[in-house]
């Protein structure tokens, strides 16, 4: 897992060096326009989370969040990402920007109400992080064609999915403006620092 999250951030050639302590990068692929370079963004999506309410990307309008993929009979790093993203919600979870999203990557076993429990038992503010569950190809393509993360079955992997232990860092425009390694907690404690970085940007009024 290690290894796709390394080429994960080398598609976006991104180094520690190159980032700004003022203005954090964009990920994801560009095109120039005229004078202008524009920046991919999430694309529409419609997913159904812990409590039967329908998530797309108009739910995250005017909004900051972080999104992983995971399912939740994996025994490799979900358990550790869901930890560390846990600890991510705790700094968060009075801030009104922030948001988080986690989409299921096995539908047909992780039911709403397993997702429900699930979030129950992490005792969190359902309102502020959804885990989301939906048409299985329609996920995988999200994985893949917006987050530039991986997502796939696979019958010889443990529990029959790959999957990046990615997390990424969404602004409100809907662009990627960080990738960090879930399982790690210093590449995490980093995700909450540019996460200041990034409130400072898109809410300069904002006192925490």
């Amino acid at each position: 897992m290690k290894n796709l999250f390394i080429l994960f951030a080398s598609l976006f050639m991104f180094t520690a060096c190159e980032r700004k302590a003022e203005k954090l990068p964009v990920f994801g692929k560009t095109r120039i326009v005229g004078n202008d370079t524009l920046h991919s963004t999430i694309r529409p999506f419609s997913f159904v989370n812990q409590d039967s309410i329908i998530i797309t990307e108009e739910t995250f309008n005017g909004k900051i969040y972080v999104t992983d993929f995971i399912f939740l009979s994996c025994q490799g790093i979900c358990p550790v990402m869901t930890q560390q993203l846990k600890r991510v919600y705790d700094l968060y979870a009075s801030n009104p920007h922030i948001y988080f999203l986690s989409h299921s990557i096995d539908p047909a076993n992780d039911t709403i109400p397993r997702l429900k429990a699930y979030a129950d038992d992490l005792g969190i503010d359902h309102s502020k992080w959804s885990f989301v569950t939906g048409d299985r190809d329609s996920i995988f393509s999200m994985a893949s064609d917006s987050y530039f993360a991986t997502a796939f079955a696979d019958s010889t992997a443990p529990g029959g999915f790959i999957h990046s232990g990615v997390f990424l860092l969404i602004d409100t425009a809907k662009q990627i403006r960080g990738a960090y390694d879930g399982t790690n907690s210093e590449e995490v404690d980093r995700l909450m620092e540019d996460m200041k970085i990034l409130l400072a940007e898109d809410f300069p009024n904002w006192k925490q």
